[in-house]
């Protein structure tokens, strides 16, 4: 086991040098330059100007030179100064956001499966019926409603209307907290019981299944013990990739909800062209989904003893 872990912790080093190579190269590909200002009523930096910001920044050098310095700098986590902010780096940035995305990404992401799962299984156990349809109908509804979406109608439904929730952004207390887990773990809880219904309506109708139910387990017996085991490695499969994109930021619901993460500085970042900014939430997005997708390999051996890592 710590072998596998040790191998693919060392493959997520190549990738990440892919990914930043191919997000380098994007970027100033794109139409544009970052000393412009962003805003349509700025006015433009006279040359002089932003032939001093270049140098500053290193922008005057061939692309070669630049991607080899910000190479170098990344396996120290130095990020650089932030072309939008000016006086503040990147790193320091990424410590007082990303802790806050995580915060929500987690706080969502356990709504989820503490909804998700029980629907799915709901759903399959009464298969065909008025429970399966009333769960299935929730779930495409998660899938289908835009969380920024959601977020206005929970606005108007437990703010406006019915004033559960005092005011509506914010991140100081829990209550805070309330309106961006509902608006960001909908999708996920769509998406995690459509999966564990799909897993769970075939493992339903495997022979091992039918034998248990001859052998006279009861209901629950059977799908605690066989069915739930052995239908939970497809929803475990999307969880690291999902908890990956909402545990580093969610640009639509952080802006509504004022919520002080990472999502909301790349929105800001994308529009200003900010390079150092970009290519670290891109980065880190990377690393995390690497990590996750070990963790995922990890609990298929913890739900699935069959299954070995090599």
């Amino acid at each position: 086991m710590a072998q596998y872990i040790a191998r693919r912790l060392l493959m997520v080093i190549p990738t990440l040098i892919a990914i930043s190579l191919i997000t380098f190269i994007i970027m100033h590909a794109t139409p544009g330059s970052p000393m412009q200002p962003s805003a349509p009523q700025a006015n433009p930096l006279p040359p002089a100007a932003q032939e001093a910001l270049a140098k500053k920044y290193g922008l005057d050098k061939p692309l070669w030179q630049q991607y080899l310095h910000y190479l170098r700098n990344i396996f120290t986590l130095d990020f650089g100064f932030s072309y939008q902010y000016q006086t503040r780096e990147v790193r320091e940035i990424m410590a007082t956001t990303l802790p806050v995305s995580l915060h929500l990404g987690v706080m969502a992401m356990a709504l989820a499966i503490l909804i998700g799962i029980p629907l799915g299984v709901i759903a399959a156990i009464n298969q065909n019926g008025p429970v399966d349809y009333l769960c299935s109908f929730i779930a495409t509804l998660g899938v289908a409603v835009p969380n920024f979406i959601l977020a206005l109608f929970l606005i108007v439904l437990l703010v406006l209307l019915i004033p559960i929730i005092p005011r509506t952004g914010g991140w100081d207390s829990p209550i805070d907290w309330v309106l961006p887990t509902l608006a960001l773990s909908l999708g996920p809880i769509g998406i995690i019981a459509r999966y564990t219904r799909a897993s769970m309506v075939e493992v339903l109708r495997q022979d091992f299944i039918r034998t248990a139910y001859a052998k006279g387990l009861s209901d629950r017996q059977v799908i605690v013990r066989h069915v739930l085991k052995n239908g939970l490695i497809p929803p475990i499969t999307i969880l690291g990739p999902m908890f990956a994109a909402i545990g580093t930021g969610s640009p639509f619901v952080e802006k509504i909800f004022r919520v002080p993460g990472m999502g909301r500085f790349f929105v800001d970042s994308l529009i200003a062209r900010d390079y150092p900014m970009i290519m670290a939430v891109i980065l880190i997005y990377g690393a995390f989904l690497a990590i996750m997708n070990i963790v995922v390999d990890i609990l298929y051996g913890v739900v699935d003893p069959r299954i070995r890592l090599a």
